[in-house]
């Protein structure tokens, strides 16, 4: 191995959880400066929360709808720009054509949006007793895959509710992604009990890294974020993670490591592709 491929093999991950406040100038003046702190402290990928620059909640999203581009998307690229990041900006609630989405855009070190995803599985739940959440009410879904090149890995990208999909990430794994990223805000609920059980499942499942960012802690919110920011390992291990208070995480994430473990248990070759396949059926533009 080259010197220049091993330095490419390894690179540091940082994930922002941000104390979200209804005032949206403010989110993105603190997700500026976290993201700053976290590229001093060698951050090369730099992973924001689900609604960084909104409350969270179906009376939320119309108010605090924005194009893209538009206000925050800006300031997304550039904070990339200036910090020479690979920026996954959270998500924030958009608006296009009428309709509402919670939507991902990540953005190059240069400030180009890269991608945009749309969240394609809506948060609609009832625990009795517990919580009842519709996202549908108010949203709409996403209808595409979506994944991004850097010079370390190619990343996948998903929303909070998708990681609870296992085909997502399969099909991800698939087509090269070693790096899985989802911003996500579980709640009080999900959270305990899910939220880092979702997280090893996907990354073991897949033989890859696997990202989440969340919003810190607001007891005060009307929907209260569990916090917990995590990173797992191809092996299925935490090996950073966030309490519930605004912090910035960091993880070196190392490529051989993750080829190791692929050559160790190598079920991609060991896979029955003449039994069963997860494919896509059809694939959207947005």
């Amino acid at each position: 191995m080259s010197a220049l491929t091993k330095a490419m093999s390894k690179f540091r991950l940082a994930v922002v959880q941000l104390q979200v406040t209804s005032v949206k100038s403010d989110n993105l003046n603190r997700a500026r400066a976290l993201v700053k702190e976290a590229a001093g402290q060698g951050g090369k990928v730099v992973l924001l929360p689900e609604c960084f620059n909104s409350p969270y909640g179906t009376s939320f999203f119309s108010g605090y709808a924005e194009k893209i581009p538009g206000e925050s998307t800006q300031v997304l690229s550039e904070i990339a720009k200036e910090n020479k990041v690979y920026l996954v900006g959270g998500s924030i609630p958009e608006e296009d054509g009428g309709k509402l989405y919670n939507s991902c855009t990540v953005f190059d070190p240069e400030g180009n949006m890269l991608l945009k995803h749309r969240k394609i599985h809506l948060f609609d739940i009832s625990v009795p007793g517990k919580i009842h959440f519709q996202e549908s009410e108010t949203l709409s879904p996403g209808n595409c895959l979506s994944m991004f090149d850097t010079p370390f890995c190619k990343v996948g990208v998903g929303i909070c509710y998708d990681m609870r999909f296992a085909e997502l990430a399969q099909l991800y794994s698939r087509r090269g992604c070693q790096l899985l990223v989802y911003p996500g805000a579980f709640n009080m609920t999900t959270g305990p009990a899910h939220w880092e059980l979702l997280q090893r499942a996907r990354a073991l499942d897949n033989q890859v890294y696997v990202a989440t960012a969340s919003p810190a802690r607001d007891e005060t919110a009307s929907y209260v974020a569990w916090g917990h920011s995590t990173v797992v390992n191809p092996w299925g291990e935490v090996i950073s993670k966030a309490g519930s208070e605004e912090a910035v995480i960091y993880a070196d994430i190392d490529l051989q490591y993750l080829a190791d473990i692929r050559q160790q248990i190598p079920i991609t070759s060991q896979r029955r592709n003449d039994l069963y396949k997860v494919t896509t059926v059809a694939e959207g533009t947005g």
